[in-house]
C-alpha cells in the first residue's frame, strides 16, 4: 500500500444504499484519540471483487457524493482472492492526515467507478474521557474485594449487636433506677404520714413536705448517677491498666525471645570455638582430652596466659617443654608461617575476634563482637 498524490475516482451522482453491504468494516471505535495513527479493518464479502483503483476514504457524516472525502488511502489487492486471509484486509491512516475537529466521521469503501461498496458506523476524533475508560478487574482483585466486603459486613453486624447490647443495658439501668425511685418513695411514705398526723399540717405545709420529698428523691438519683459514672470511670481505668499490662507482657516476651536467641547463638559460638580448638590441637599433633584443664582467669598462667581462650592456652605445654631462654617457634595451621609464642597467641585472638559477630535476631543486622553494648541497645530499640 503506497501513498500517492493522485486523486481517487469519485462520482458526483447522489448515491443510494444498495451496495453498502458488500464491504464490512470491523472493530471501529467510538472515537480515536488525536495524534495517533488509525488502522481501518474491513472484510470483503464473497460477492465482491476488489480492483486496483479502489480506495477507502474518511467522510464527514452527512456527505452526499464521494467527492466530499476528507482523506483517503488506496487499498491493497489480495494475491489470492479465494483464500480466507484475503477477505480480512486493513489500511492505516497517518495521524497528520486525520481531522482535527470533533465532528462525526465514517469509513467508506469506494471502487474505481466511484461507487460506495461499504460504510462504517460513525466515530469521532477527540481525547479520552474518564467515563470512556474501561476498568479491567482481575479475578484475584474481585475475590479480594469480596473478602473485604465480607469482613466489613461482619464488622457492621458486630457493631449492630454491640449497639443492641448497649441499648439493652441502658434499658436495664433505667428499669433499675425506676425501681430504686419507687423503693425510696415507699420507704419515706410512712415517715411522711406520721409527720402529717403529728403536726396536722394544713394545705401549705403538705405542699412544702410533696416538694422536700421530691428534692430528696432528685438528690438520691443524682448520687446514683454519680456513683454509676465513678464506676464506669473505674472500669475504664482498669481496662487501660489491663491494656498496658498486656503491652508490657508482649514487650517482655519479645525481649525474652531475643535473649533466648542470643543464648542459642552463644552456645553455637561456643561449640564452634571448641571444634576450632580441637582442630588446632590436631594440627599440632596433640590430644584435647590429654591436656590439663586451665581456668580462664588472670590468676592462673601469669602474663603469658591468653584470657580470650575458654579452655586456656593449649600450647602452654609446648612452651614448658622448650629450652629455657629461647622463644618457642610455632607455625600457623592455615598459612604455615612461623611465629613466636606471644605473636602466635595474639594473632589467633585477633582472628577469633574478627570471625565473631553479633547478629540481631529481629532484623539480622550484624555487629562486631567488640560492640556488644551497641548491639544490646539496637535490640532494645526494637521493643520500643
Amino acid at each position: 500500500m503506497e501513498e500517492t498524490v493522485e486523486d481517487p475516482p469519485t462520482s458526483a451522482v447522489l448515491l443510494d444504499h444498495c451496495h453498502f453491504s458488500q464491504v464490512i468494516f470491523n472493530s471501529v471505535e467510538k472515537f480515536y484519540v488525536p495524534g495517533g495513527d488509525v488502522t481501518c479493518y474491513y472484510t470483503l464479502t464473497q460477492h465482491f471483487i476488489p480492483r486496483r483503483k479502489d480506495w477507502i476514504g474518511i467522510f464527514r457524516v452527512g456527505w452526499k457524493t464521494t467527492r466530499e472525502y476528507y482523506t483517503f488511502m488506496w487499498v491493497t489487492l489480495p494475491i489470492d482472492l479465494n483464500s480466507e486471509s484475503a477477505k480480512q484486509q486493513e489500511v492505516q491512516f497517518k495521524a497528520y492526515y486525520l481531522p482535527k475537529d470533533d465532528e462525526y466521521y465514517q469509513f467508506c469503501y469506494v471502487d474505481q467507478d466511484g461507487v460506495v461498496r461499504g460504510a462504517s458506523i460513525p466515530f469521532q476524533f477527540r481525547p479520552e474521557n474518564e467515563e470512556d475508560i474501561l476498568v479491567v478487574t482481575t479475578q484475584g482483585e474481585v475475590e479480594e474485594i469480596e473478602q473485604h466486603n465480607k469482613e466489613l459486613r461482619k464488622e457492621n453486624q458486630e457493631l449492630k449487636d454491640s449497639c443492641v447490647g448497649l441499648q439493652q443495658q441502658n434499658s436495664d439501668m433505667q428499669a433499675e433506677l425506676h425501681k430504686k425511685e419507687v423503693w425510696l418513695l415507699v420507704k419515706h411514705e410512712p415517715e411522711n404520714k406520721q409527720t402529717n398526723r403529728k403536726h396536722e399540717p394544713g394545705p401549705q405545709r403538705s405542699e412544702l413536705d410533696g416538694r422536700e420529698h421530691q428534692k430528696k428523691l432528685e438528690q438520691t438519683v443524682e448520687e446514683m448517677k454519680q456513683e454509676a459514672a465513678a464506676a464506669k470511670k473505674k472500669q475504664q481505668q482498669l481496662t487501660d491498666e489491663n491494656l498496658g499490662l498486656s503491652e508490657t507482657l508482649n514487650e517482655n516476651k519479645i525481649v525474652c525471645n531475643v535473649l533466648q536467641r542470643e543464648k542459642e547463638r552463644l552456645e553455637r559460638e561456643n561449640d564452634l570455638l571448641k571444634r576450632e580448638n580441637s582442630r588446632l590441637l590436631s594440627y599440632m599433633g596433640l590430644d584435647f582430652d590429654s591436656l590439663p584443664y586451665q581456668a580462664p582467669t588472670s590468676d592462673q598462667g601469669g602474663a603469658g596466659q591468653n584470657p580470650g581462650l575458654v579452655y586456656g592456652n593449649p600450647y602452654s605445654g609446648i612452651q614448658e617443654s622448650s629450652a629455657p631462654g629461647l622463644l618457642a617457634i610455632k607455625r600457623c595451621p592455615t598459612c604455615k608461617s612461623d611465629f613466636t609464642d606471644d605473636i602466635f597467641d595474639h594473632t589467633l585472638e585477633q582472628q577469633r575476634m574478627q570471625t565473631l559477630c553479633l547478629n540481631c535476631p529481629i532484623c539480622d543486622k550484624s555487629f562486631p563482637a567488640t560492640e556488644k553494648q551497641i548491639f544490646e541497645d539496637h535490640v532494645f530499640c526494637h521493643t520500643l
